[in-house]
C-alpha cells in the first residue's frame, strides 16, 4: 500500500479503532495495477508485550490494546484506515462521566 492507493493518508478517525477490517471508503485502488479490488488481510501478526496486545496487518496497520489502571486503551495507526485512540473504563460507571454533586 502506498500514498497513491488512498484518498487521504492517515485520516483522523476519532475513537474508531479497527482491530481487523479496512476503511475501504479511503481506498482508491492499486496505484500499480489500477484495480480496485478487496484489500485482503494477510500476514496478520499478534504480539503480547507486557500486557500490551499489538496486531499488525496491511503492511503497516497497527492496533494496540492495553489496560492502564481502570481503563482499556485502544490505538490504531494505518495509512488506509487512519489514526484513532479510545479509552473505556472497566468499571460499571466511568468516573470521568459522572457529574459533580455540588
Amino acid at each position: 500500500m502506498c500514498a497513491g492507493c488512498v484518498q487521504k493518508q492517515y485520516p483522523d478517525r476519532g475513537n474508531t479503532c479497527l482491530e481487523n477490517g479496512s476503511y475501504l471508503m479511503n481506498f482508491l485502488g492499486c496505484a500499480n495495477c489500477h484495480q480496485r479490488d478487496f484489500v485482503l488481510i494477510s500476514d496478520k501478526t499478534m504480539v503480547n508485550e507486557d500486557e500490551e496486545e499489538i496486531v499488525t496487518y496491511l503492511r503497516r496497520h497497527e492496533y494496540t490494546f492495553t489496560v492502564v489502571d481502570d481503563y482499556q486503551e485502544y490505538t490504531m495507526l494505518c495509512m488506509l484506515c487512519g489514526k484513532a485512540e479510545d479509552s473505556i473504563s472497566v468499571l460499571p460507571d466511568d468516573p470521568r462521566q459522572t457529574a459533580p454533586l455540588f
